[in-house]
């Protein structure tokens, strides 16, 4: 398992008002609890005419010729991408996790503002990107709340494909006592104000080796933002898909105890694993070379691989969700985001059309019929559907690779991911992470899946 991966931590009033009276005193109260809060209607509900979502993704030569630059140039061709053309400035920065100080070369590239269709109450940014060595990239994001006021630029990572330059590295500690940066998502503190950010814009910073002729390649770049209302029990669907991927299956417990310097070792590695699984659905693996470095004779080296370069030397994991999405774009062709979806009918659509997506959840043992674990964090992927409309998933929280697949109850595993607050087993709210899931696809998608990812506000 991975720490808590949801950054949320405001409660509702009537979670409040509830707590004060006695409610939420015990694991066994706390259930009582919860229907009579999600029975009323819940604060800043999105209607049917305002989704909780809205995506906002720049990777066209259009779209970066629509940004501001500084000293940066726009490449054209299948993939456009944005290079450095010529170093705008320098400036040193010293690696807060290895103590080293380094100068620099750089160039930016500023977005239009966008007015998000939601305003919202997280934003996550997610990017997909080539940094040989010797160069890295630093992504931010200013917005605009609902009161006027702007907020600061906030480091939103600061990331490189390899290790040897910098560790990638989220930044603690960004707050305007209005919003806070949670390892990879903006959130506003007080959601339950009313308080929302209304637009925002995205800044990249390209960085080199002084004097040299390298260069980051900066592929795609952009946000989810979302407005999903506090809510401990998620409507029911209706199953309208049977279908099953055969996407790869692997075990992060295989690697229990490995490399224990990236988050303890394989326990801890459900995002690393659960992405390595849909690369190499998708064709994609890490070369012989690439591998050179993990200790003969380990099982599924390729997971370790994940592990290490997906590892956040800040939030000392490896659930760093948009690093993991990065990770999987540095692979020959591949495209892929973070984002939010609202239901199950959501993931059909995407296993109807070859996708399959990893998921966030966190639950007790007891509200995941079949999974033998509780936790406060865990990724697994979904691979498709039963003729009962139950969720089959290859979750990496298993003994070996055989045992991966797994069919968990539909109502059960719908509630656990849709849901944005939950109780532990001691009766105390937590939160839940509402939809969040990574998307991973080729560059050249099927025309089929082109009109999916279109419709999710992907391409």
């Amino acid at each position: 398992m991975n720490r808590p991966t949801s950054r949320r931590t405001v409660l509702t009033a009537a979670i409040a008002a509830a707590a004060a009276a006695g409610a939420v005193s015990s694991a066994g109260s706390a259930v009582a609890a919860v229907a009579a809060v999600s029975s009323a209607a819940p604060p800043h509900a999105p209607s049917a005419e305002a989704p909780a979502v809205d995506n906002r993704f720049w990777h066209t030569y259009t779209d970066w010729r629509g940004g501001s630059g500084a000293g940066t140039r726009v490449v054209a061709g299948r993939r456009p991408g944005l290079v450095i053309g010529h170093a705008a400035g320098r400036t040193d920065y010293t690696d807060p996790h290895t103590g080293t100080t380094a100068t620099w070369e750089y160039a930016t590239w500023t977005s239009p503002v966008h007015r998000s269709s939601v305003p919202a109450t997280e934003v996550i940014a997610s990017w997909n990107a080539q940094t040989p060595a010797g160069t890295w990239i630093q992504i931010e994001l200013q917005g605009r709340y609902s009161d006027g006021a702007p907020t600061p630029w906030y480091v939103m990572g600061r990331w490189a494909a390899g290790d040897g330059d910098i560790r990638r590295t989220s930044v603690d500690d960004q707050s305007d006592g209005k919003s806070s940066i949670w390892t990879d998502t903006f959130s506003v503190d007080d959601a339950a104000s009313g308080l929302r950010l209304v637009s925002y814009r995205l800044r990249l910073t390209l960085y080199r080796t002084p004097g040299s002729r390298l260069t980051p390649t900066v592929r795609r770049i952009g946000a989810m933002a979302s407005d999903v209302p506090d809510r401990f029990t998620v409507p029911a669907g209706t199953p309208g898909l049977v279908r099953e991927l055969r996407v790869p299956r692997y075990s992060q417990n295989v690697h229990a105890g490995q490399y224990p310097e990236y988050d303890n070792g394989g326990e801890a590695w459900c995002s690393p694993t659960s992405s390595q699984m849909i690369i190499e659905y998708w064709g994609r693996r890490p070369t012989a070379e690439d591998l050179a470095w993990v200790k003969p004779g380990l099982a599924d080296p390729q997971v370790c691989h994940a592990a290490r370069f997906t590892y956040d030397y800040q939030y000392e994991g490896c659930g760093n969700w948009p690093f993991n999405a990065a990770y999987a774009a540095t692979y020959d062709e591949m495209s892929s985001a973070v984002t939010r979806l609202g239901s199950l009918r959501d993931l059909e659509t995407l296993i109807r059309a070859g996708i399959p997506a990893i998921t966030s959840q966190s639950f007790l043992k007891e509200e995941l019929t079949g999974a033998g674990y509780g936790t406060s964090g865990h990724l697994m992927t979904v691979i498709g559907f039963t003729e009962d409309g139950d969720v089959i998933a290859n979750d990496p929280a298993s003994p070996d690779n055989e045992a991966v697949r797994r069919i968990y109850k539909r109502r059960e595993w719908e509630n656990i991911w849709l849901r944005t607050k939950r109780y532990d087993a001691q009766g105390k709210v937590k939160s839940g992470t509402g939809g969040v899931c990574y998307l991973y696809w080729p560059s050249s998608p099927t025309p089929s899946q082109r009109r999916v990812l279109r419709s999710f506000g992907l391409l």
